[in-house]
């Protein structure tokens, strides 16, 4: 059974439905290898055993009839700790919340359970969401799949490591400033970002709910598409002959290749030439305001931040890490004018990025302009911790600024990834693009 353990979540669908693989057999295999492996209370938060083997017994029994919910009915996968379960806590990485136990499950969730998902249990992630660095001294912080001593990336830390230690089929995640895609990326994984509006947050912990968005981190573009339909309980985009012969891309050149690291950058040029070579045409542009907009998002990101958990905070903040509690702290620096002057600017920024933007098919960057940082040293320096945090979630930030889909795809390098950013509410475009320039990076 460890075998499919290290297949995708498509390829365990699809031995399901041939009658190849039994979901109950898949499931104790997982929940196996959590107990068995050293790292898993790193990983993850809880289980919800009972859950997972009752969904799959059923699961089980829709395959026997010819009656599967979806191309996922009978796979395992994990959520993040900030998607409310009902009856299991639900805790978002910090403290503050210990014991919270929501009577509901999150819409996303009730959604893909709609759909025959096998719910494996909740994963560890940043104290509420707010670093994208994974390192969390006051709960767990879970390991990097290309290094122990390095942070795995948040603040959807544990989803990654779920799903890149073969604990997990695939996991689900929530982005507010790349959340989703710097663990992706340096766990070698696929994470997709979806666009602020898309998929139900419904019972999704908040973080800056302006920016907040709900995504998978899997192992191929193909698993990312099956997820994020079953998240929405729609039919999953069509793959089927992607190509990139023809397609347009652009280079943002505008702060996201600045002060880019030499392994980032390598593996950002190796993959430009793969997809140039399979016939994507690739141009170099910049758009000014961006950086006018990455002057905007203290205000944007901290007024908000601060605003939804300031009582919170502050009734025992003794109980936060210190770093990640002073960041929520600076969005008191901000008025109400402030704030709402600096959305106002945004939207028009935003409405310049897609005039300059329009004629391409998909807006590239390294995903991440640095390797994962070392965990101790970040612990003991803050300024370390300050600086590699920004410099991490920087190139992931122009998608929530903008308003755009985004997909981080591996590049072959470790911990390197090729990010793709669409058009708004533009997923399935942007997916096939991403399943045609997936082949490119794997291909020969």
């Amino acid at each position: 059974m460890t075998y499919w353990r290290g297949m995708s979540a498509a390829e365990q669908g699809r031995a399901i439905g041939r009658g190849d693989l039994s979901p109950m057999w898949l499931v104790e295999d997982y929940l196996a290898a959590i107990h068995a492996d050293p790292s898993a209370d790193r990983i993850y938060a809880r289980l919800t055993e009972g859950r997972a083997l009752a969904e799959a017994e059923a699961a089980e029994a829709r395959a026997r009839a010819g009656l599967r919910l979806s191309p996922l009915d009978g796979v395992p996968v994990s959520w993040k700790d900030l998607f409310d379960t009902a009856g299991v806590a639900t805790e978002a990485g910090s403290q503050l919340l210990a014991g919270r136990v929501p009577d509901r499950d999150a819409e996303v969730l009730r959604n893909a359970t709609a759909q025959g998902l096998v719910c494996l249990g909740k994963t560890h992630m940043t104290e509420l969401a707010f670093s994208g660095l994974g390192l969390n001294p006051m709960t767990a912080t879970p390991p990097n799949v290309n290094d122990p001593a390095l942070v795995p990336g948040g603040s959807s830390s544990g989803a990654a490591a779920s799903v890149a230690f073969g604990l997990a089929a695939a996991a689900v995640g929530s982005d507010t400033g790349g959340s989703v895609r710097i663990p992706a990326a340096w766990n070698n994984l696929v994470g997709l970002k979806t666009t602020h509006g898309r998929v139900a947050k419904g019972g999704v912990v908040p973080l800056v709910e302006r920016f907040d968005t709900v995504g998978p981190l899997t192992r191929t573009v193909e698993d990312a598409a099956l997820m994020l339909a079953a998240l929405e309980g729609t039919k999953p985009a069509d793959l089927g002959g992607a190509s990139l012969k023809g397609a347009r891309l652009a280079v943002i050149e505008t702060v996201a290749l600045e002060d880019c690291r030499d392994g980032p950058r390598a593996a950002f040029d190796a993959a430009l030439a793969r997809l140039t070579d399979r016939g994507a045409r690739i141009e170099h542009i910049a758009v000014p305001a961006l950086t006018e907009a990455f002057s905007l998002a203290g205000v944007l990101f901290t007024t908000e931040a601060y605003g939804i958990w300031r009582d919170v905070i502050e009734a025992a903040p003794e109980k936060m890490y210190p770093p990640v509690r002073e960041r929520f702290r600076s969005g008191a620096a901000y008025s109400g004018a402030d704030f709402v002057a600096a959305w106002r600017r945004l939207r028009a920024i935003r409405a310049d990025w897609a005039t300059r933007c329009a004629g391409f098919d998909a807006i590239l960057a390294p995903t991440a302009a640095i390797l994962p940082p070392d965990a101790q040293r970040l612990q003991t320096d803050p300024d370390y911790f300050t600086a590699e945090n920004l410099l991490a979630l920087r190139n992931t930030r122009i998608a929530n600024l903008m308003g755009l889909p985004a997909l981080t795809l591996p590049t072959g390098m470790p911990a390197c990834g090729l990010m793709l950013m669409g058009r708004a509410m533009g997923e399935e475009p942007l997916l096939r693009l991403g399943a045609a320039a997936e082949g490119a990076l794997i291909g020969p």
